[in-house]
């Protein structure tokens, strides 16, 4: 087989991979993943999230249980391009950026609706929230007297003190972590050093014999 430049070149790359501890490979990983986990915990800004709740009421004589379904579909059209464009000149940001940043929830067993946004800044994650359950309770009631439910404020969304992304140290440490694991699977698969083998218990390893054509010829006797 034809010696080629690339794989003269490989050869000493093989060579120093062998040559490594094992321990080299999981520190390496550790140490690389950590420091690409700090970067991202530094770099990239901090979250806040800020909750408001609206709760579906029944009006006059209407079914206490329909108010939980009312709740459910209320909770999915929070985010329609309806409500949120009544919300983007209260929270003063555009239908986009609500899109991008507000979330809704529901309970199976309460008729409450969760509006949760996101932001770098803690004072516009509390105004998107509350923007957006402003105008889903101004659609809501805008129908009960077709529904028979309405939607009232349960809860303001308060201006968030604390970030709820992760903390540089956070994302150092799973950074680690991820590195630590990718490295151990590269010392599973790395080249093993010439003469690493089986042995026979007096650490030397020995070639499996073949026997001679003579030899051969002469265990299957006379024809």
């Amino acid at each position: 087989m034809t010696d080629t430049p690339a794989r003269r070149h490989r050869r000493p790359l093989l060579a120093r991979v062998r040559a490594l501890p094992p321990w080299a490979l999981l520190a390496a990983g550790a140490v690389t993943g950590g420091l690409l986990g700090g970067a991202y915990g530094v770099l990239t800004p901090a979250q806040y999230t800020a909750t408001a709740y609206v709760v579906a009421v029944p009006t006059g004589q209407a079914d206490p249980a329909s108010a939980l379904g009312f709740a459910q579909a209320y909770g999915r059209v929070a985010t329609q391009l309806a409500v949120l464009g009544d919300a983007q000149g209260a929270a003063g940001v555009p239908v986009r950026e609500l899109q991008r940043s507000v979330q809704t929830a529901t309970s199976p067993d309460a008729p409450m609706v969760a509006v949760t946004a996101t932001s770098s800044r803690p004072a516009l994650a509390a105004g998107m929230a509350n923007a957006v359950a402003v105008a889903l309770t101004r659609h809501a009631n805008g129908a009960k007297a077709t529904t028979h439910v309405e939607l009232q404020q349960f809860a303001r969304a308060l201006k968030p003190a604390d970030p709820s992304s992760a903390s540089p140290a956070l994302t150092t440490l799973v950074g680690a972590s991820a590195g630590g694991l990718l490295g151990g699977l590269a010392l599973l698969v790395r080249p093993r050093r010439e003469g690493d083998g089986e042995d026979d218990g007096r650490g030397d390893a020995r070639p499996a014999s073949v026997p001679s054509p003579a030899l051969a010829a002469e265990a299957r006797g006379p024809r």
